[in-house]
């Protein structure tokens, strides 16, 4: 789940015009000419793509029948672009496709089935769970290219400070080390989130989610749910415990606190790595620390996982469809993902890449070893946009404008629209 990624809308907006053809290009097929493909690239333009343009180059001279034009669309624009092009059968050859978009553009017929196909040949190599979460209705719609999920990430030399040995493993724990980092070393010890991907390891931790999806039950406002939420609203009112920030720019309000060493932890995911690195708190990379987020009532610790599948348009000809599926083979194999994750710290979906390079970058390592709490989305197609009422409900949660019992069952109406064959 990639956040902040900055471009002006203007320059945007003439990008996509210019390029969202699916096919509109001098070399369609013919045989006096590469095939030209466009890829939507939704990664970071300033910190990630350079490596995946390099990439290219290097997919380029390898296969000269190929050319690619590259595009880089804001994160936050991408799912309604890709919509409108794809519904105008204008949309880009590839897509970096968010792993909770994967099913719902498939749903939508928009993407190209993958099994058996060039593009994932090496399906052995990659985690199953991973290849699980870019499938629909029995079919593969995407090739993870990176995976990512959440983690407690905390200042070694602030818990050293405050006495604290090692990270909590129950939210008990950290109100309480909370407490000890503002008494010894004088900033809060933790700062959450309101937003709702980042409540979602303390509905796993009650053994819930916003729905049943096997059962088709929206299980949102349900007692487990009820109990997460309550603890949820624990972690923004105490000593050491900063205030819920619900303006436009929390995101930026925490991160910006952690890197610079005024709050002790935070919850965030593995695309963060390089700008950790960047923060004054942690030149020394080696005072940056990661843990499994801390456990529920029942015991279990869980994140989500997210990250990035490349994906086919499926209104794109054969031409052009053969192409993609070339490049995306080459853009997930395990030297390309190599690259990528010594270069943008993103930690690679196949096994194969995990080298002792990469493993030697302590962010990886140190993400690489929760993954194994991490818990992939259901096979359905509603389940990203559940998210958005999440994110409008659950800041006048935190900030008390409405009782955790009111907000759930105002989330419970809002996400019984979007599967309406669900049941309360």
């Amino acid at each position: 789940m990639r956040r902040g990624i900055a471009a002006t809308a203007l320059v945007a907006t003439l990008a996509l015009a210019a390029t969202a053809c699916g096919g509109d290009d001098s070399g369609s097929g013919k045989s006096d000419g590469p095939v030209t493909i466009t890829w939507w690239d939704t990664s970071n333009a300033t910190n990630e793509a350079p490596v995946y343009k390099a990439l290219i180059s290097e997919f380029e001279k390898a296969n000269k029948d190929v050319k690619v034009k590259y595009v880089n669309v804001p994160f936050d624009q991408a799912q309604n672009k890709f919509d409108t092009a794809a519904g105008a059968k204008g949309a880009p050859d590839v897509l970096r496709s968010e792993v909770g978009w994967t099913p719902a553009f498939a749903k939508k017929g928009y993407f190209l089935p993958l099994d058996g196909t060039e593009a994932l040949k090496d399906q052995a190599q990659f985690q199953p769970n991973l290849v699980k979460q870019a499938q629909f209705d029995g079919k593969t719609y995407g090739v993870p290219l990176v995976t990512d999920t959440l983690a407690l990430v905390y200042n070694k030399a602030l818990f050293a400070k405050a006495g604290i040995t090692a990270a909590p493993t129950t939210w008990d724990e950290l109100k309480a080390d909370a407490a000890k980092v503002q008494d010894k070393a004088g900033v809060d010890g933790y700062w959450g989130s309101t937003a709702g991907y980042y409540a979602q390891p303390f509905l796993y931790g009650e053994g819930t989610d916003k729905v049943d999806a096997a059962g088709k039950k929206v299980t949102i406002a349900g007692a487990p749910a009820v109990k997460a939420f309550d603890t949820w609203k624990t972690t923004f009112d105490g000593k050491g415990l900063h205030k819920a920030d619900a303006t436009a720019d929390a995101y930026a309000h925490i991160q910006d606190a952690f890197v610079n060493g005024k709050v002790a932890s935070i919850i965030q995911g593995p695309w963060e790595i390089t700008n950790f690195y960047k923060g004054s708190a942690f030149s020394d990379k080696s005072n940056l620390g990661i843990a499994t987020v801390p456990a529920g009532s029942t015991g279990k610790a869980g994140a989500p996982t997210g990250g990035h599948n490349l994906s086919a348009y499926a209104g794109s000809d054969k031409a052009h469809q053969a192409a993609s599926l070339k490049f995306i083979n080459f853009m997930t194999s395990a030297k390309s993902q190599e690259t990528v994750a010594l270069k943008n710290s993103t930690l690679p979906t196949r096994t194969d890449a995990y080298t002792a390079a990469v493993k030697a970058n302590p962010g990886i390592a140190g993400y690489q070893s929760v993954l194994a709490a991490a818990q992939p989305r259901p096979e359905l197609a509603e389940y990203s946009s559940m998210f958005t009422p999440m994110d409008a409900e659950l800041p006048k949660i935190a900030t008390g404008k409405e009782s955790v019992q009111d907000g759930l069952k105002k989330l419970q109406d809002a996400i019984a629209k979007l599967v309406p064959d669900f049941s309360k």
